[in-house]
């Protein structure tokens, strides 16, 4: 059994049937209309429009007085509308969206004075069309006669040169010229216009034609699109019948082949693919295969789109300010840049690429053009609503990107949707500047949704407290005396400090703060340090944790007494007065008492009469009381030590 196996993107490509059915629907309605040129290169096509009444004309000259003309999807030169207008010839314009907008582009490059460049074939009644919109445009069919344009004048190269292409050209024409100016031109604007249908439609067939025994092309033999397509396929496949009509056709043509592609120009209506494909099948169900095929094709093709459409299609092309989407309609479909996504900082690549399936929203259609501007961002919109709304119920964590601050709060995008976080919600303290979370991607939860009004209200609170209760949980899980965790200083009091150890603030005493003696905990630590406490104690009723920093591997005491014994002298640090004397700091951790009797060599009223608190003095110890770990010191007995020695030395 052979097998017959037919290319997706075979026959009337967008342009073309769009032009075709404007004829059509001209016909029918019987106002007097020729075509300017053919329409669709297909002999059979134009026969049938000339018994409906619509005839065909070479040049403006032929066309009758008050009628009516179609301008083929080659499209015309402007020199072409004016004469018309002047006529007072009604026109119905069937140019190829994407010749239009080659059209503009050399419009545009001609009056600002620059060199259009054209890459396609001289004769073809596109090029001329294109030409037609400018002011002295080149036109090289291939690379050899770009170079000759380049090399016999070297001022060539640096002018300003803006290039593009016939839009039936294949890649293996376009890609040597357009490097070519991109590494000798100094000045030039670069267009990549070979329509996305033809490079789809060229793709499929050479990818066939590389797996089949023989090929078959379809198409008037005056098509350009199908004549490129017939030599393109010869490059693959050892046997290519080029045909206009199932009748020419024998399938002796291809005995003995195990399997037969087919595919056909954009200029090759539906029912002659059909005839030919039936023709090459051998089984009775392969012929329905292909009617239900075809009847898929057909109506896929004449399916209209209307505004709020929700349409899935497939990207066939991304230019810098479009995708271009394939619909499997007669509408070329495009979303413009700006409606692919909400996100400013996202890149095109990152969200579609070619080949593609992407679902879009229909912003506007416009028959006479055969175009429907489409948008992602939007119908993403409509389904982010509905995420929105569900994450109220659903209670889901929504991320998103604070975008402003205002008196209120702040204005987070999630998904593209405005949410507003109040300032009470924002989990910053009251009276924080809120200018400093803008760009800063946080967590929320969404509290409120009226999507009538479009207002979302959001907490990032919410989710900070269920999140730090998590923790807290996790804490009082394990916590054990001894324990060692890093936090953060929350606050401070005059007793201490509260420190946060993951979800739960436990408390400092000042005198864990420090073995030096402080009076407030702002001498040694303030809001917000990293600090490594340890648990003292803990108590999971009342939920509280005593925590402490002092270095517990080194004891003062132990530091003192093999620094210091009875008889030494030290210099001390005045830390507390009282009326009975003075404690004085000899190591961090160990203080000693000067009583107001050792302070001076006479009576004094009061400790504050000689000394002051922070004031740096000479002692000699007196006493260590090793059990109750205590010390004596004396200012009085250095003071008569010395006296002892100048009067020894009076001697």
């Amino acid at each position: 059994m052979r097998e017959v196996i037919l290319a997706k993107s075979a026959g009337f490509c967008f342009g073309v049937r769009r032009a075709v059915e404007l004829a059509q629907k001209i016909a029918e309605t019987g106002q007097p209309y020729v075509m300017l040129g053919p329409v669709i290169h297909n002999d059979n096509v134009i026969e049938e429009l000339a018994a409906r009444g619509v005839g065909c004309v070479d040049s403006i000259d032929q066309v009758p007085a008050g009628c009516g003309v179609i301008i083929r999807s080659h499209g015309e030169g402007k020199a072409v509308y004016d004469k018309l207008e002047e006529m007072g010839c009604p026109i119905a314009d069937a140019t190829c969206v994407n010749v239009s907008k080659i059209h503009q582009i050399v419009k545009d490059a001609s009056d600002r004075g620059r060199q259009v460049v054209i890459i396609g074939a001289p004769e073809h009644p596109e090029v001329k069309a294109i030409a037609g919109w400018c002011q002295g445009a080149k036109v090289f069919r291939n690379e050899a006669e770009l170079s000759i344009f380049l090399e016999e004048d070297k001022e060539n190269s640096q002018k300003p040169l803006t290039l593009v292409s016939q839009t039936t050209s294949t890649d293996k024409i376009w890609t040597p010229c357009r490097e070519k100016v991109k590494k000798e031109c100094t000045n030039a604007e670069i267009f990549d216009t070979i329509c996305d249908a033809t490079c789809k439609r060229q793709s499929e067939a050479q990818r066939l034609a590389e797996h089949c025994g023989a090929m078959i092309v379809i198409g008037d033999r005056k098509s350009s699109n199908t004549n490129r397509l017939a030599e393109l396929c010869r490059a693959h496949c050892p046997l290519v019948l080029h045909i206009s009509r199932a009748e020419e056709l024998d399938r002796s043509m291809v005995s003995g082949v195990a399997s037969v592609g087919i595919t056909a120009g954009a200029s090759t209506p539906g029912w002659i693919i059909k005839e030919v494909k039936n023709k090459m099948s051998d089984e009775l169900n392969n012929v329905m295969e292909i009617e239900e095929s075809f009847a898929d094709m057909l109506e896929r093709s004449i399916k209209t789109l209307n505004t709020g459409d929700k349409v899935t299609g497939v990207v066939t092309g991304i230019t810098a300010t479009e995708v271009n989407v394939d619909l499997g309609t007669k509408h070329a479909g495009y979303i413009p840049i700006s409606e692919l996504s909400d996100d400013p900082t996202v890149k095109v690549e990152d969200i579609v690429k070619i080949g593609d399936e992407i679902e879009t929203y229909v912003m506007r259609v416009n028959d006479m053009e055969g175009v429907a501007t489409l948008s992602k961002k939007r119908l993403d919109t409509v389904k982010n609503w509905d995420a929105i709304e569900a994450a109220v119920e659903d209670k889901t964590v929504m991320e998103g990107v604070v975008t402003e601050d205002n008196k209120g709060g702040i204005v987070v995008n999630v998904k593209g949707i405005r949410v507003f976080v109040p300032a009470s919600q924002t989990g910053m303290p009251r009276g924080a500047d809120l200018s400093e979370m803008i760009k800063e991607r946080v967590q929320l939860r969404i509290t409120e949704v009226n999507r009538s009004r479009r207002r979302v209200v959001g907490s990032i609170r919410a989710v900070a407290a269920e999140a730090r209760a998590a923790k807290a949980a996790e804490v009082w899980e394990n916590i054990e005396v001894g324990k060692r965790y890093e936090g953060t200083v929350k606050s401070l009091t005059s007793y201490g400090a509260f420190v946060d150890i993951g979800g739960v603030d436990g408390m400092v005493h000042v005198s864990e703060l420090s073995w030096s003696r402080i009076k407030n905990p702002a001498e040694v630590v303030s809001v917000g340090d990293a600090v490594s406490v340890y648990v003292i104690s803990f108590d999971p009723e009342k939920r509280k944790i005593s925590l402490g920093m002092k270095d517990r591997s080194q004891d003062p005491w132990e530091k003192f007494t093999s620094t210091y014994e009875v008889g030494s002298v030290a210099s001390v640090r005045v830390v507390k007065l009282m009326t009975f004397g003075a404690f004085a700091e000899i190591v961090p951790g160990v203080d000693g008492l000067i009583h107001i009797s050792q302070i001076a060599d006479h009576r004094i009223e009061k400790p504050g009469d000689v000394l002051e608190e922070g004031q740096i003095v000479d002692v000699k110890i007196t006493d260590i009381d090793e059990e109750r770990k205590k010390v004596s010191l004396s200012i009085r007995a250095l003071l008569n030590d010395a006296a002892d020695e100048e009067a020894e030395d009076a001697e």
